[in-house]
């Protein structure tokens, strides 16, 4: 009657929700205070003030009609343009407003990619590393193509070339790369960059077609210590960047962000006219008419990363001395600390009985390691850390 597939995506919640919704199932039972939910990447820095200007004063002044209208696919020309500026501005690239296409989110802007690079009856693969976001797999697998991940290199997050190269064959139509990283917080280095580029011009040319990186972008700004991102459309001709507000701009409820199909691609009208292709099918008509002019207004607003910065370093200083081993926060606001046993989802069952929600490493192909976002209110990591002690002590 209904697509058995579809059935169990929508009535099996992600592991990650399902603790969310338990956390506030649990928060009504014993007080939110007692509660100390690690569970989701909801960004709780407000939206910068700048924003609610832009919006009111864009209510106030575009005619209603046009402001709630539908826009053209890709999206209102002139944001484009002053989108693309920016990036020009901050990572020294060439790109106009014809390099952009506008989308609901960083999701829709990779499901974009994700249809209009799989062939119709071909035994077409995407690649990603793990640790990886998990809806990868059924936004790869909705468009009829198969996830194949490489296992996670432990010791830094970086990625495992001998791996890659293995499992790279004709069938390789892209790889999906996530930096700053969800879930390890991990930034892929200049030297991983240029190391991947390489590698895929080399086997570009050995298969005889393009090898596309989709470059999932929406944690970019948030990176600390002075790590820089390196933009690898700049060392990779074959790039489609994925890119939303949702983090910088704590918009993640708005849905708005855009993808850059840069001039450099093999054939750039055939990818480009795919990408408007994927996203009528999808039904993605155009991204929301104000909110593309509300980040137009906001583009080069900086993002808050203090707030998420402090947050890192508390619970990652605190972790270390409860005897937790774990990759120092570089990016996102997550941190990958190793589980205190080797069965991860039994790990974060027992960390439940303290009221302790951690998402197991194995939801990002990463078994052996759980997941605590720390964008939540300090006060909650500093209640939190005596309980993980109690919790490491039953390890000891």
């Amino acid at each position: 009657m209904v697509s058995e597939k579809m059935h169990t995506l929508g009535t099996k919640k992600s592991t990650i929700r399902t603790i969310f919704e338990y956390g506030k199932k649990r928060a009504a039972e014993v007080g939110a205070e007692n509660v100390y939910d690690f569970s989701i990447g909801n960004p709780n820095v407000p939206a910068p003030e700048v924003v609610k200007t832009a919006i009111i004063d864009i209510l106030n002044t575009v005619d209603t009609c046009e402001l709630h209208g539908y826009t053209i696919a890709p999206g209102l020309p002139q944001v484009r343009e002053t989108i693309a500026a920016s990036i020009n501005r901050r990572f020294g690239t060439n790109f106009a407003g014809k390099n952009l296409f506008m989308t609901s989110g960083a999701a829709a802007a990779i499901t974009i990619c994700f249809k209009a690079l799989h062939e119709d009856g071909a035994d077409d693969e995407f690649i990603t590393f793990a640790p990886y976001f998990p809806e990868y797999g059924c936004f790869v697998e909705s468009v009829g193509s198969k996830l194949s991940v490489v296992p996670a290199n432990t010791e830094d997050f970086q990625i495992q070339f001998d791996k890659l190269e293995e499992m790279l064959s004709p069938k390789t139509k892209a790889v999906i790369i996530n930096s700053p990283n969800n879930p390890s917080g991990v930034v892929y280095s200049e030297a991983t960059i240029k190391k991947l580029a390489g590698m895929l011009s080399a086997k570009e040319k050995e298969f005889g077609h393009p090898i596309f990186i989709i470059s999932d972008e929406p944690y970019r700004e948030l990176v600390y210590g002075g790590l820089t991102v390196p933009y690898v459309a700049k060392y990779y001709q074959n790039t489609l960047v994925c890119y939303s507000w949702s983090k910088s701009l704590s918009l993640p409820g708005e849905r708005i962000g855009y993808i850059v199909v840069p001039d450099e691609v093999a054939d750039f009208g055939r990818v480009y006219g795919a990408i408007a292709g994927a996203a009528r099918v999808l039904t993605h008509v155009n991204a929301s008419s104000l909110f593309q002019r509300v980040v137009a207004r906001c583009v080069d607003e900086p993002s808050n990363i203090a707030a998420y910065e402090h947050n890192g370093n508390l619970l990652y200083n605190g972790l270390i001395e409860a005897g937790f081993t774990c990759q120092k926060p570089q990016g996102a606001f997550y941190l990958f600390p190793k589980a205190l046993e080797d069965d991860d989802r039994a790990f974060c069952k027992k960390a439940m009985e303290y009221d302790l929600l951690l998402v197991p490493g194995s939801d990002f192909g990463c078994p052996g390691y759980f997941r605590a976002a720390y964008c939540i209110k300090e006060s909650t990591i500093r209640n939190a850390l005596p309980v993980f002690k109690k919790l490491a002590a039953e390890y000891k």
